[in-house]
């Protein structure tokens, strides 16, 4: 054991530094200024409940409360402040946590019926010293469910001279009915601009340098926690000899450099496979995590998402200097779509990376889909060609009505673009023109996501056509078995079983749909239609009633059938010779005369018993 005094005495800076007063407190002006008013008015709760993330200053609060109600002032004489003087017994007591009257019990270790008895046993004795006997709990919502019953009353109608403060990072698990007897306060996260400033304060406390860079580090990493960001600091500053610089930060929490993260980010976007794999590969090298430099991109993604959309947000003072070139460059260059594309994909990748058993490979993926998805052209431009009958930039034309359901694969698909939609039809794909006339031979084209080279074309080359339904549209049955035979199963059940029709003539359809029916059905069925055939079909949403379903048709048909059958002679013997037999299933019998010079068969019950 160390005889070294100083390092007997040494405190952790998230201790050392801890607020002792509502002005210390940083970051949370609106509780301050909630307590501050009512403590001065003398109209304080019973009852406070502490919530917000970890490392945001619930505990501290708690404390520095019972510090303002106990407070007697330097004279001895002094009232509840929201400036306690810290000098008299009751602040140096309750700061040194050994005060009589101030409980504090962890709930987490403390969660049964019998401690919380314990402690409502206590409630009713005045207080030894203080002013006000208060009871901080923290981490209140792991006590049991017996634990809240048994606190509730006492919680409602406490003695004057008591007051519960409860503090908790799960506010959804505390029951409505402990909330309902408290104030609640709700903690922010404290903002990055804010962390920087107070440790560098700290830094400069401690006479310690740290370049601002660091700085930026440590504050993104602490993600709005002071206690957090203070033990980071504190193990900053123990593995430095002299200044804490941006590089010892990055090192020790595996951070990739945030430049070299724009040129991965970059190299991705221009579609530099070989670039982007050497990048990431010397970032591993370098001893960054792969899942924390994809979420490096994502911060990226977002940042120039943030730009593209409010220019200003880069001539702000807080913005780093090289989100504010860089990052304003890069925005100019990249669309929405491809920011959007990018964002999800980035997102996916991380869950991906975080559990795959080799992170590296998989950002690897991760980063191979993002090159891939560089050259896919935005959906609605896609939309475009296709409606225009243009396949590439290559000059080759081609039908623009590929079969529907056509598999579809490429970058598009790994980014979760639904199958057979625009974006889901880029990628490796095959599209097959018309046959020309007169025999000549078809043309197809293959991509792979490359420009594809000109091909030779006939000198009259026919306009592309969508190839004919199998059938006209002159009734809803026609629509059901056109719906039917191109096997969109999960279409022809809603419109059987969830939709009313109203008004079927060519070229439009009025629809009524049930509750059960997807809120998509009729632009998804319009769509369907309009790439089926040449003419144009509206399909529109109606509020008049209707007809009846057809599922409900075709239910009122089978028992117009079962009641015909039992009306049937033959059936009516085999009942009265069978007692108990019920009629289970009714085939119709097809319209059809017999052949010329066949004798009728001897009819047969179509009922099976």
């Amino acid at each position: 054991m160390s005889d070294d005094p100083s390092a007997a005495a040494y405190r952790v800076l998230a201790r050392k530094y801890r607020p002792k007063d509502f002005n210390t407190l940083i970051g949370q002006e609106a509780l301050v200024r909630i307590l501050t008013n009512a403590i001065n008015s003398g109209r304080i709760a019973q009852a406070f409940m502490l919530t917000g993330v970890r490392g945001v200053g619930k505990t501290t609060t708690a404390r520095i409360i019972a510090k303002a109600l106990n407070c007697i002032g330097p004279d001895g004489a002094g009232q509840p402040t929201p400036q306690p003087c810290g000098v008299c017994p009751n602040c140096v007591s309750i700061a040194e946590d050994r005060h009589v009257d101030v409980q504090e019990m962890d709930a987490a270790s403390r969660t049964g019926v019998d401690e919380i008895r314990e402690l409502i046993d206590g409630v009713r004795y005045r207080p030894v010293s203080a002013r006000y006997k208060v009871y901080i709990l923290d981490e209140v919502h792991m006590l049991s469910r017996n634990a809240f019953n048994a606190l509730l009353k006492t919680l409602e109608e406490p003695p004057e001279h008591v007051k519960f403060i409860f503090a908790t990072t799960e506010i959804r698990k505390v029951p409505v009915t402990v909330l309902s007897r408290c104030q609640r306060f709700d903690l922010r996260r404290v903002p990055l601009e804010m962390l920087v400033e107070h440790f560098r304060w700290v830094a400069e406390q401690e006479d310690r340098p740290v370049e601002e860079e660091a700085l930026a580090m440590v504050a993104r990493a602490a993600d709005g926690s002071v206690r957090d960001g203070l033990s980071i600091l504190d193990q900053a500053i123990a593995l430095a000899d002299g200044a804490v610089t941006g590089d010892q930060v990055r090192d020790m929490l595996g951070l990739a450099d945030r430049s070299r993260v724009y040129d991965l980010f970059d190299a991705a976007m221009r579609g530099d496979a070989p670039g982007a794999l050497a990048l990431i590969d010397e970032m591993y090298a370098a001893g960054a995590d792969p899942a924390v430099v994809l979420q490096d991109m994502l911060d990226v993604c977002h940042w120039l998402t943030r730009v593209k959309l409010a220019p200003d947000l880069a001539g702000r003072t807080a913005t780093p200097e090289l989100e504010r070139t860089r990052g304003t460059e890069m925005a100019g260059k990249l669309g929405m779509p491809h920011l959007s594309r990018t964002w999800q994909m980035l997102l996916k990748g991380l869950a991906e990376t975080r559990n795959a058993p080799n992170p590296i490979q998989a950002a690897e993926m991760v980063l191979i889909r993002l090159i891939h998805a560089a050259d896919m052209p935005p959906p609605g431009d896609l939309i475009k060609r296709l409606q225009s009958g243009d396949a590439g930039p290559g000059g080759a034309r081609a039908a623009s009505s590929a079969p529907a359901g056509a598999p579809s694969g490429g970058a598009a698909g790994a980014a979760g673009a639904p199958s057979g939609g625009a974006a889901g039809a880029v990628g490796t794909q095959s599209v097959s023109a018309a046959s020309p006339p007169d025999g000549a031979p078809a043309m197809s084209l293959v991509s792979n996501g490359a420009p594809s080279a000109p091909m030779p074309a006939p000198a009259a080359e026919p306009k592309p056509a969508r190839p004919a339904p199998a059938q006209a549209l002159n009734s809803y049955a026609d629509l059901l078995s056109l719906i039917e035979e191109k096997r969109e199963g999960r279409l022809l059940k809603h419109l059987v079983h969830d939709v009313h029709l109203v008004r079927f003539e060519p070229g439009r359809i009025d629809l009524r749909p049930t509750p059960a029916a997807p809120r998509d059905l009729t632009n998804r069925l319009g769509s369907l239609l309009n790439a089926w055939f040449d003419e144009r079909w509206v399909v529109a949403v109606s509020g008049e009633a209707g007809e009846p379903t057809v599922a409900e048709r075709r239910k009122e048909a089978e028992q117009a059938r079962f009641e015909a059958a039992a009306e049937d002679p033959m059936v009516k013997a085999v009942m009265d010779a069978f007692p108990g037999a019920k009629i289970k299933k009714v085939t119709p019998v097809p319209d059809e005369p017999p052949a010329a010079g066949d004798a009728p068969e001897a009819s047969e019950p179509d009922e099976s018993t």
